[in-house]
């Protein structure tokens, strides 16, 4: 006899988790600054991601996505037009550097520490299958089964393009005096966010378009993976798999958008180890016989297995 699958409330401990982490951070705010503002905001996000997740875990099958994509579009399309474009709050990595140089607090050197430093250490790559404005548009292209990896041409791409974004901002804080644009409701940060996602947008989709592969821009060029699969490495928070109940029928090598060995995980016991995962669990949805969910746990990942076009299993 086949084991029981999932419990409801077993598949609600990752919803959970979220919520507790974002009121948790909304409330320390608050104390510590005496303002409210900052329990409204996280605990909007944590709400937003919360409901995501939950009618992820607990939809049928074919209505999964719709969690995910109410979460992309409550979390990220806030992020970008309600701060981004309406309060004129820069959240891009090149206004982190910027604001960085310049020993200045600002809202995106919190949403850096929140979403992409610190919270990776609990949900590793979440950020980037739920909440990311890029990933909400790249989602409604139709190519989501992935051809597989470019062998090495292009993973290089998104470690020059952190590197060139940090340069440009130390050149223009030294050279021009940028620091001094730096403020809220800057109209060169506003400058600075509309035409950056106009153009992370028309590379996204244009790579996803030659590429035939949703995830393209997220694994070649994205200069925020850089941090991010750094600290991933220690997520709390991973998928696992239960031999028992796999068949081996490959369909989560297969249908992940980022490539992923996940079957080879499986086979040896252990958690799905690489930073690629961004816990999208699409593994989940398309495993019939489900063995896989999201578990709690320490292992320090790093161990890289991919999926390459017309190679099968590659170690990274």
């Amino acid at each position: 006899m086949s084991p029981a699958p999932p419990s409801p409330s077993g598949k609600l401990v990752v919803p959970g988790v979220a919520a507790a982490f974002f009121w948790g951070l909304g409330l320390l705010a608050w104390r510590a600054s005496g303002f409210v503002q900052p329990l409204v905001l996280f605990g909007y996000l944590g709400t937003v991601l919360a409901i995501g997740l939950g009618l992820y875990a607990l939809l049928p099958r074919k209505k999964r996505q719709w969690g995910r994509r109410f979460t992309l579009v409550g979390v990220g399309g806030f992020l970008l037009v309600f701060l981004g474009i309406m309060q004129s709050e820069n959240l891009q990595i090149e206004w982190l550097f910027l604001a960085l140089l310049s020993g200045l607090g600002a809202g995106v050197v919190t949403h850096y520490l929140v979403a992409k430093v610190v919270g990776p250490l609990l949900f590793g790559r979440l950020w980037c299958g739920w909440a990311c404005w890029t990933l909400m548009v790249l989602d409604l292209l139709p190519f989501r089964r992935s051809p597989g990896r470019d062998p090495g041409r292009w993973e290089w791409l998104r470690v020059a393009h952190f590197a060139a974004s940090a340069l440009l901002m130390v050149v223009l804080w030294a050279a021009f005096s940028y620091g001094d644009r730096l403020f809220y409701g800057s109209p060169t940060g506003l400058a600075w966010m509309v035409a950056g996602n106009a153009l992370y947008y028309a590379v996204a989709v244009g790579m996803a378009l030659a590429l035939r592969d949703n995830r393209a821009f997220c694994k070649y060029v994205c200069p925020v993976t850089v941090p991010l699969k750094a600290t991933a490495r220690f997520s709390l928070l991973k998928v696992r798999g239960d031999m028992s109940r796999c068949n081996e029928c490959e369909a989560c090598v297969k249908m992940c958008p980022m490539d992923i060995d996940i079957l080879s995980y499986i086979r040896e016991g252990r958690r799905v180890l690489s930073t690629e995962c961004m816990l999208c669990q699409t593994c989940l949805t398309v495993c019939a016989r489900d063995a896989l969910k999201v578990s709690l746990g320490f292992d320090i990942g790093g161990d890289e297995r991919v999926r390459v076009a017309g190679a099968g299993e590659r170690a990274a």
